[in-house]
């Protein structure tokens, strides 16, 4: 039910616009006059309502600047909160000083709508007579709103102190804070400790850990039985005796940690299969619920810090990393203009690409349950903050939290079988429907608001601008998956217009069912006609019909593809081009700012023009992706099947010169379908590449983005793809995005470049425009993290120049992942502003991978708050200087990376105990049972670890702790740096240039993440093999002097010393998480020993189990 406040304002809006004259004047007295009865008799009509000329002043419409939040100095409280005008309050018949603001503001406004109508209206009685009939129908909404509001004697209930990793909580509540655990000044106090000494976890999130840990113990003791529950409990408290103990580092009590190891090690080798699947299961949703919790606390600080702030306008967090801090701080320091700041933030872009890769361990069921449970800790934060815990509101939001983690415990939380590439995409577009359709239009918003506050009124955020865009590979990737198939792609694309469609149709509605004014512009007259009554309606009706028409269209489309049918011609009267849409949505903004309704235009037309702007009719534009050998392959077949011999034994000179001539030819190399009547010479490969790109050539505006050649090594791969476009009569050809991923490529990717910028063939076809992908993940396996940053950078830099030198703007798409050694940086803004200066230049495009996806957008706040990152980075970034590599920093950072990528090597590819090592110790073999991906792990069947994708080989290191891929090397090459000739070089490096500091903060976070008293566990029982036994010592020793030397670099006491909540949130989740490694050995030690088929099913949920726990509590996977 609508709030006085809310109903008046609405009534306003209805009432138009129009000339003043004597009976709409009154009109408007009579519409305040029925909104103050409504208001303050929620049951029957008030006869008199102010007595002592109260009343003239409450219907008072004249009030200057109306605000909600405007209480006048006249009605200002005494310090009882009672007086009103020099009278106590309860001399003026009970009328609360909010009431009487409400309708002195709401009144105001009527009277400023009233005043301000167009001359051109018609002021006819029946039209006077329908605004009064608004009014009062409106202002019935109010009669249910009480005119007091109740306050909460005790908010809190009394509860006994506890530490944050129990779940043997009695009572648990999320209104549970201990009475013992609050000083006089509110701080907690634990043990008679502040707060602070313990780690600083704030108050109510150690609350709602306690809370929820202690739920999930009641209900594991209610399913399981109070022996289950007992023996989590029992094995929690041995791997916190080892953590007091030391885990191992401390010399001095290694004896009473390993006792408690051995203990925690035996512990576990006595449980049954059984047992050891549902103790996993308890640590696992313990720490699941508690990345809920921690995700939700990190939004409560903002929201928080954001109320409280003193400057900004209260719109975005006035952080650092944050639009609302670096606007005012680029308009301060930065010596740009406010026009250029403006110019600057409208033209920017920040395009996140959604992929499928295979790092997102838990169910979407149980996503979507911890994500409930997010949305009731808001509502237990919004009851407290407003003082409206009542008993009942209070054992409602209880039950509803342990009804969601009862559900949690009886769900199967291992995916029983792989996702096809389809339902891959459809969750992808699950989090644009449920969460970014919303929350996206909405931190633009607050951008805009932002804008004008930080640089003037006249510099807001262009309706059309586009800071924020996705775009996704999800059912577009085909590189070493061959369950994308040409048909999965179509059935994508039609699928995510089809949706795309219904959505905007829905908010047409609402807007539709909610503008109800008569007056438009002349431009808007004409389209409608004069006889129409409310032409917006009219106008907008049409619109949703012909977007159903285009839904429908799709959907028809759809039932084509799946039944191997040829699509048809598009519909008639349905919309194809964005553009077409925008121009009808952008007439309805422009009429309604004409006729005075610039705050209606604002409120009910901008959302759906900027989520137009930023989705398009497509939701997301796929990419195509395809690895370079399909199309040598392909071309391979097609030179063969024409006479000219073979396309794959031709040298790169050879290549080039034939493709250029086709490029420059009209003729077609081959008709359409036509390797089907050549099955002898068109391997079946060969087909799905070219059946690809018939399929291009057959979509419509925007379903479609880049076509990205992964492991590209020269000009002919991307002409080759030209060509295959060209030839499919692709009309628009797909931008051609050559993906540069190992360090041999990273090396020759300028070159490569440099050559094709100089053929007149291709650089005629671009437009003066290139997109290159740098890779990440496969870099950082191929040379170590230290050798494949530096390398990228170089990259970045060397391909800007050849740009520039060809006259060619570049774009930079990063392929990045989730963890560090795949490119992934938890600090957004600061690995932004890390990357090479002139590289960016106000266009970001990256992928969102995974269980970052849930992390990152998976629910408003924290989504909002991602954008606001990218968004603020971008700009930051642009208008920022930073320092260059001088010519000695560069000769040092050449050093450092020979020497950490043979480092990397030695042990990775020329130690021949590794393989077996690696496959002994981690859970490599076994993650291909993880059902959490429809990609093979391995892009080739055979091979050995250079084969293996990126994701399992860092998923596998994960596990284990010991995080190898992101440490190996960097040692030994800061230690001879530090040791040499360039000592005191690299520490001003460190010191001076944010780049080399992002790096090396990077794998000092991993390090101080890393645990190798529990990888020497998983070696001790796994690893069968002397000798790799011995190579696993090794390498925890190069661990150890890692740490050392590192911490020598950063002059820090400990790893991580500036990052106090990550050593928070480590020093709570170690116990469970420990739990879960020593779980794990237990069951790949049996799983890997037993023949016995139903031994096996147990063992490999429980292995699956801990998997999902440790990635849960490590925060990524690979």
């Amino acid at each position: 039910m609508l709030s006085a406040r809310a109903a008046a304002s609405a009534a306003i809006r209805v009432a138009g616009r129009g000339r003043t004259s004597s009976s709409s004047l009154a009109a408007a007295r009579r519409s305040a006059a029925l909104l103050t009865n409504s208001a303050s008799s929620p049951t029957t009509t008030t006869t008199r309502l102010f007595s002592n000329g109260t009343a003239r002043a409450l219907s008072s419409i004249a009030e200057p600047g109306p605000s909600l939040f405007n209480v006048p100095s006249s009605a200002l409280m005494d310090k009882d909160g009672q007086k009103v005008g020099g009278v106590p309050e309860e001399k003026h018949n009970g009328i609360d000083t909010q009431l009487r603001a409400d309708v002195r503001a709401m009144g105001s406004l009527l009277g400023k709508s009233d005043s301000s109508r167009r001359p051109r209206e018609d002021s006819s009685s029946s039209l006077t007579a329908a605004r009064r009939s608004a009014a009062a129908v409106l202002a019935n909404n109010i009669a249910s709103s009480p005119t007091t509001t109740s306050t909460t004697t005790r908010l809190f209930s009394r509860g006994t102190s506890r530490a944050l990793s129990s779940i043997a909580e009695p009572g648990p509540s999320l209104f549970n804070v201990s009475a013992s655990a609050l000083d006089k000044d509110g701080r907690a106090v634990v043990g008679g400790v502040p707060e602070e000494k313990h780690n600083g976890i704030d108050t109510q999130l150690r609350a709602d850990v306690r809370a929820m840990g202690s739920l999930l113990g009641k209900i594991i003791t209610e399913h399981e039985g109070p022996e289950i529950f007992d023996k989590v409990e029992k094995m929690r408290s041995l791997a916190k005796e080892w953590r007091e103990a030391g885990a191992g580092r401390n010399p001095s009590l290694r004896s009473d940690a390993d006792s408690a190891f051995s203990s925690m090690a035996t512990f576990a080798s006595s449980l049954s299969s059984s047992e050891l699947f549902l103790i996993s299961r308890a640590f696992t949703h313990f720490l699941a619920l508690a990345n809920a919790a921690e995700s939700h606390h990190r939004c409560r600080k903002l929201r928080r810090a954001v109320t409280a702030e003193d400057s900004g306008i209260g719109a975005l967090s006035t952080k650092r990393d944050s639009c609302g801090g670096v606007i005012p701080k680029l308009v301060a320091e930065s010596g740009a203009s406010a026009k250029e700041i403006w110019e600057a933030l409208s033209s920017q872009t920040v395009e996140l690409v959604l992929t499928a890769h295979p790092t997102q361990v838990n169910r979407t069921t149980l996503l979507d349950k911890q994500k409930r449970i997010q949305e009731l800790l808001n509502e237990a934060d919004f009851d407290r903050d407003a003082g409206l815990v009542t008993p009942y509101r209070k054992k409602d939001i209880d039950d509803c939290l342990q009804m969601i983690i009862s559900g949690i415990w009886q769900s199967d939380e291992v995916a029983r079988q792989k996702p096809t590439p389809i339902v891959e995409a459809e969750r992808g577009v699950m989090v644009i429907e449920s969460v970014l359709w919303e929350t996206l239009p909405n931190f633009l918003r607050k951008l805009d608001a932002t804008m004008k506050d930080s640089l003037g009124d006249e510099y807001g955020l262009p309706l059309t601008a586009t800071p924020i865009k996705i775009a996704s590979w999800m059912g577009g990737d085909r590189d070493g998956n061959p369950n994308v198939t040409p048909s999965v792609t179509r059935e994508v694309c039609l699928s995510n217009r089809a949706k795309c469609a219904s959505l905007i149709a829905a908010d047409v509605r609402v807007i539709i069912n909610k503008l109800s004014i008569t007056n438009c512009s002349d431009e808007l007259r004409t389209i409608v006609g004069e006889d129409v009554q409310e032409p917006y309606r009219h106008f907008l009706y049409q619109v949703e019909k012909k977007l159903k028409r285009t839904a429908a269209w799709a959907r028809d489309e759809l039932e084509n593809v799946h039944a191997g049918r040829p699509g048809g011609e598009p519909a008639e009267d349905i919309y194809l081009k964005k553009s077409d849409l925008i121009d009808e949505l952008m007439l309805v903004h422009r009429s309604l700012c004409e006729t005075g309704n610039e705050i209606i235009a604002d409120r009910m037309m901008t959302n759906v023009i900027r989520n137009v702007s930023a989705f398009g009719l497509t939701l997301v534009p796929l990419d195509v992706r395809q690895e370079s050998d399909r199309h040598e392959e392909a071309l391979d077949c097609v030179t063969r099947h024409l006479g000219l011999g073979s396309y794959a034994q031709w040298d790169e000179p050879t290549r080039l010169s034939w493709l250029q001539k086709e490029l420059s030819s009209h003729r077609p190399l081959l008709r359409p379908g036509e390797w089907d009547h050549h099955t002898e010479l068109f391997t079946p490969t060969a087909v799905d590449t070219l059946e690809t790109f018939r399929m291009i050539a057959d979509q419509h505006e925007d379903s479609l983005g880049a076509y990205v050649i992964s492991q590209a090594t020269s000009a002919s791969d991307v002409l080759a793809v030209l060509l295959l476009q060209r030839d499919a009569g692709v009309k628009e050809p797909l931008r051609v995005v050559p993906l540069f991923e190992t360090l041999d490529d990273l090396h020759g990717a300028a070159d490569t470049m440099d050559t094709l910028f100089g053929l007149p063939a291709y650089k005629g076809s671009i437009g003066g425009k290139q997109e290159v992908m740098i890779g990440y993940s496969d870099s950082a396996k191929d040379a170590g993290r230290l050798a494949a940053s530096w390398a990228q950078y170089e990259t970045q830099e060397k391909l800007a120049e050849v740009a520039s030198k060809h006259s060619v703007d570049i774009t930079f798409f990063h392929g990045k992942g989730g963890t560090v050694g795949r490119g992934g940086n938890p600090a957004t803004f600061n690995a932004i502003l890390a990357h090479a200066p002139d590289t960016i230049n106000g266009y970001f495009r990256v992928t969102e991978q995974g269980e970052m996806i849930n992390q990152n957008f998976g629910f408003h706040d924290r989504a909002e708050r991602t954008l606001d990152i990218y968004t603020a980075a971008v700009l930051s970034e642009k208008l920022t200087d930073r320092p260059r590599p001088t010519a000695e920093w560069r000769d040092v950072m050449k050093k450092l990376s020979d020497v950490s990528c043979d480092a990397y090597r030695a042990v990775v590819r020329g130690d021949e105990r590794f393989v077996p090592y690696f496959r002994s110790a981690t859970p490599e073999l076994e993650l291909s049972s993880l059902n959490i991906g429809s990609r093979p792990a391995k892009r080739k069947a055979t091979g050995g670890v250079e084969s293996l994708r990126a994701i399992p080989w860092n998923f596998s290191w994960t596990q284990t702790r010991l995080n190898l891929p992101t440490w190996l090397g960097v040692g030994e090459a800061i230690g001879e740096v530090l040791n040499g000739d360039d000592g005191e070089t690299l520490r001003t490096m460190y010191e001076e240039w944010g780049s080399f500091q992002t790096t090396v903060d990077l794998v000092e976070m991993v390090l101080a993440k890393s645990e190798p008293g529990i990888a020497a566990h998983y070696d001790r029982v796994l690893v069968k093999d002397d000798r790799a036994k011995e190579l696993g010592t090794h390498v925890r020793k190069i661990h150890a002097e890692t740490e050392d030397t590192v911490l020598d670099l950063t002059g820090h006491e400990c790893l991580s010393e500036y990052d106090t909540l990550l050593r928070q949130m480590m020093q709570v989740r170690n116990p469970y998480v420990d739990c879960l490694n020593v779980l794990q050995v237990e069951t790949l030690d049996r799983l890997r020993s037993t023949e016995d088929e139903a031994e096996q099913k147990k063992l490999s949920d429980a292995l699956l189990t801990t998997i999902t726990g440790v990635a849960n509590g490590m925060g990524n996977t690979g």
